[in-house]
């Protein structure tokens, strides 16, 4: 994420305004707007590797996965942000009539990269852990086979790591799991 837009404060109508119709994507906190910068190949196919497993073990159930155009709405942290990946099990529920901005994630995915990984793992963690829908967090970094996997118990948060392109992580929260091997298929090496 890069710096402010401007030191102007923003109400959420103004920014939900200004984004529906902005040809880039932003995030919102605490009434400022932050542009979004792009993301590597490896950063792609991972998030391509992730939205395909999910999307054909959550076939013919009742859950939904959305990559990073659908935003999602951290009511008590006053954030709007785009996951790299979200799930949702059972009814959606969106903020308003665009159905754009998804109140109940039951699962967020982001992918690390070196200019979010420290958002990644605190303030948006802290805003995510805000949504009470949330069952898990996974965390997936690009430069390496290696997933975090933060899972809500009844007093906390539990971390589970796993490495290596032999290893699965389960999501039972969904119930998925994720093979290492698909999620970092064609990262390591360029095609020919």
């Amino acid at each position: 994420m890069s710096a402010a837009v401007a030191e102007r404060v923003y109400s959420p109508e103004d920014y939900l305004a200004q984004e529906r119709i902005a040809e880039h994507k932003s995030e919102f906190m605490d009434g400022r707007i932050y542009a979004m910068t792009g993301a590597s190949r490896a950063h792609n196919l991972i998030t391509v590797n992730l939205a395909r497993s999910l999307g054909n073990q959550l076939l013919n159930r009742p859950c939904e996965a959305y990559i990073s155009d659908m935003r999602v709405k951290a009511a008590d942290a006053h954030s709007y942000r785009y996951p790299d990946v979200a799930v949702v099990c059972g009814r959606p529920e969106f903020e308003d009539e665009h159905a754009d901005t998804l109140l109940n994630p039951t699962l967020l995915i982001e992918v690390l990269s070196p200019s979010t990984e420290a958002g990644d793992r605190g303030e948006k963690f802290v805003e995510y852990r805000c949504i009470p829908s949330l069952k898990q967090y996974i965390l997936v970094e690009q430069d390496k086979p290696r997933i975090e996997r933060y899972e809500r118990q009844r007093d906390g948060w539990l971390l589970t790591e796993t490495a290596g392109l032999d290893a699965t992580v389960s999501l039972d929260a969904v119930g998925c799991v994720l093979a290492l091997a698909e999620v970092y298929d064609k990262v390591f090496g360029v095609p020919d």
